[in-house]
Order: structure tokens, then C-alpha cells, then sequence
């Protein structure tokens, strides 16, 4: 074989163990910048990791199913979703978005703002080194958001690279773990840098595992702080043993304003019976989350100026449960009945168009008043200030 031969055919075997050796990372689709409604996806979200910046048109996605994003759209460690500059807002409408697992979910930069409301962020990360959410900077506003069996190297939620803002109301952290050999982070959510700052109020940890500590503070200036309602509980480090709430290094600073007798203030009261029983001492439970599983399970969705986990109770109401037999004849589309730590101010949400009936529950039989709607992110909301029934009926 001559060297001209030679020479090519080396080549061709360079080209071809090339072609077979790439990584499946190389095969990731093409980066969207700033996409258009046009490419968003049937979930609501763009199906491909995606780049937003401050000439963004598209600000505001509203979801209208789960969304799942996988290892193959994206390189290692890259945010799937990056927001640099801009005000953007998630409106899950009770979905959940799924994955990646070789990255960071979502990442905010320094000029960044996300809003997320009403969603579930499960089985995402990175197991070594990434978190599900990661601010650059930025600020995080969640609402009645769900982070649940996620395994990452950081926690879940974190500050990194720049001075985030994190503040999430009515937040259940269930179920996740840490991997890797990283310490000083808390498995749901850390602080990182310098005057970093994160603030919860009103919320559940339950069942996260890995980190010594669960809420950690990592930085001179940096500092985590509880408000309200907040339950920790079954939150082990690697072996079993209970791991830590909250917990600063190096100089951060942890704050716990949360007081477990306001979550039992919230609690309605049974009745009183009049005979006399035995006094006993009863370890308090967390809350039952009504308002938050009937969301998952309907589409119906509950806000509560303090959270659901405040004390506000909701069940999905039949014929039956209605109870007014010309309600039920005229043929109402859905029911819900609130109790509980009403009177803070809830609102419930229909997914279908019509109008809304109030059934007061202070009255006896229960009072029939119009209740005024209005439309939010295509659905039918009404707001009370008292325990009863919210009714929507066909428009007229």
C-alpha cells in the first residue's frame, strides 16, 4: 500500500472512530434563544434547553401539561432553562416538570427574575455537583411549589456565582437526596455566597436525605430565614441519623421565626364533648395538605394569603355534598368546600369557564350568594374570607 493510500486510509478511520465515539451530549438539539410562542412546546414550556435574555418576547408560560425534559436535549450541567435578564413566571396550573438529571433544571441570572407558581419540580438534578434551581444572581420567587425526589450535589435550590435572592411561600421539599462528596450544603436548599439571602415562609420538609443539614447558610454575610408555618420532619443524613433544620458556616447566618403553635392555631377545632377524658400527651402532626393534593388531583387551584399550609382545608363537593337540590338540578359544572383558616383570604380556581355561587357556611341552612369571579391565566377564580362552598355553575 503506497503512502498516498495509506494516508486516507487513516483518515477514514479517524472520520469514522470520530462519528462512533461522539458523546451523546454532542447529539443535544439545537440552544433556542429567546424563543417564540410558536416553539413552546404542548406543556407550555420550550421542549428544548432554551436561552432567555432581556430581548426575550415570551415571559409568561402557562402550563397546560406535565413537562419532562431529558438528558439528551441538553449538555452536562447546563441550566435547561436559563433566565439572564428579564422578569419571567411559571404558571404550572398544578403540573410538574420532570429532569433533567445530568444538569440544573432551571437557572437564573444576576439580572434575572423567575417567578414560579402552582408546580412540581421532581426527579432532577445532577448527582455530584448541580442543584434542580441554581441563582447566578437573581432573584426566585415561588408559590405553592412542590420539589420532590430529586437527588443533587448541592441541594436542590441554591445561590452560586453571584448575590441571589430566594423566597418561597408555602414550599414542600419531600423526599429528596444528596450524592457526591460535597459538604456544608443543606440537602433542600443552601445559601452559598456572600449576602446571599433565602426566606421561607410556610412550609414542609419531609423525608430529605444526605447532608448533614437540611437549610444550610455556607458564606460570611449569607443568611436563611423561616417564617410561619414550617414542619420538619424524618430528614436523616447518610447512615440514618436525624440531620440538622438549619445550620451556618463560615460565618452566615440562619434566623427561625416559625412557631409550630401557629400552625395549630390554624387548625380547626373539634368540638367539645362533654364528658370527661383522660389528658394525654399527643406529639403534633404536620397538616394535612387538602388544598394541595385536590390541586394534583383536579386542576382546581387553592391560594391562601399565608399558605396552604396555614391551616385552610379544601374537599371537592357532589350533588350530595352541595346539598341544594336546585343547584344540583340546574346542572353546576364543579363544587369545592373551604374550611379551616379561612378567613386570612382564599382563592379557588376552576380550569372550565362559568360562574360562581357561594354557599355561606355560617348560616344555617347555608346562605346562596353570587360570588364575583374573575378570569386568572384562563381560569375562573372567586375569593372568600369565610368558611363554605364555592360553586361553578354553567354561565347564564
Amino acid at each position: 500500500m503506497n503512502a498516498k493510500r495509506v494516508k486516507n486510509f487513516l483518515f477514514l478511520c479517524l472520520s469514522l472512530a470520530c462519528l462512533f465515539a461522539a458523546p451523546l451530549g454532542s447529539q443535544a438539539q439545537t440552544q433556542l434563544t429567546n424563543p417564540t410562542a410558536a416553539e413552546l412546546g404542548t406543556c407550555g414550556l420550550p421542549t428544548t434547553y432554551a436561552f432567555f435574555n432581556a430581548s426575550a418576547t415570551v415571559r409568561t408560560f402557562n402550563m397546560t401539561a406535565d413537562c419532562e425534559f431529558s438528558n439528551s436535549q441538553a449538555p452536562s450541567y447546563f441550566g435547561f432553562l436559563r433566565f439572564t435578564a428579564g422578569t419571567y413566571t411559571i404558571n404550572g396550573n398544578g403540573h410538574s416538570i420532570k429532569g433533567p438529571t445530568n444538569g440544573y433544571t432551571l437557572l437564573v441570572g444576576s439580572n434575572g427574575i423567575l417567578n414560579l407558581n402552582d408546580v412540581t419540580i421532581h426527579q432532577a438534578g445532577r448527582m455530584d455537583t448541580v442543584a434542580v434551581i441554581i441563582q447566578n444572581g437573581g432573584r426566585l420567587n415561588g408559590n405553592n411549589v412542590i420539589f420532590r425526589d430529586n437527588n443533587n450535589g448541592r441541594g436542590v435550590v441554591g445561590t452560586r456565582n453571584g448575590v441571589g435572592h430566594i423566597y418561597l411561600n408555602d414550599v414542600q421539599f419531600l423526599s429528596n437526596t444528596k450524592s457526591g462528596s460535597r459538604t456544608q450544603y443543606g440537602t433542600a436548599l443552601t445559601a452559598t455566597t456572600a449576602n446571599s439571602v433565602a426566606v421561607i415562609t410556610n412550609g414542609i420538609f419531609r423525608g430529605n436525605s444526605g447532608f448533614p443539614d437540611v437549610l444550610v447558610a455556607r458564606a460570611a454575610g449569607s443568611s436563611v430565614r423561616l417564617e410561619g408555618c414550617v414542619i420538619f420532619e424524618s430528614n436523616v443524613q447518610t447512615g440514618g441519623t436525624a440531620a440538622n433544620n438549619l445550620r451556618a458556616y463560615n460565618g452566615g447566618t440562619v434566623t427561625d421565626n416559625s412557631d409550630f403553635s401557629f400552625c395549630l392555631a390554624m387548625t380547626p377545632k373539634p368540638k367539645r364533648k362533654t364528658e370527661k377524658v383522660p389528658t394525654a400527651t399527643v406529639t403534633p402532626r404536620p397538616l394535612a395538605t387538602t388544598c394541595i393534593d385536590l390541586n394534583q388531583a383536579t386542576g382546581i387551584v387553592v391560594r391562601a394569603t399565608y399558605g396552604l399550609g396555614s391551616g385552610v382545608q379544601c374537599q371537592r363537593l357532589g350533588g350530595g355534598g352541595i346539598g341544594v337540590q336546585a343547584i344540583v338540578d340546574a346542572g353546576f359544572i364543579d363544587a369545592v368546600d373551604v374550611w379551616g383558616y379561612v378567613e386570612q383570604g382564599v382563592e379557588v380556581c376552576f380550569p372550565q369557564a362559568g360562574e360562581l355561587l357561594f354557599l355561606d357556611a355560617s348560616m344555617m341552612p347555608r346562605a346562596i350568594v353570587p360570588l364575583a369571579a374573575q378570569t386568572v391565566n384562563g381560569m375562573t377564580c372567586g375569593a372568600i374570607e369565610r368558611p363554605g362552598s364555592i360553586v361553578l355553575v354553567p354561565p347564564s
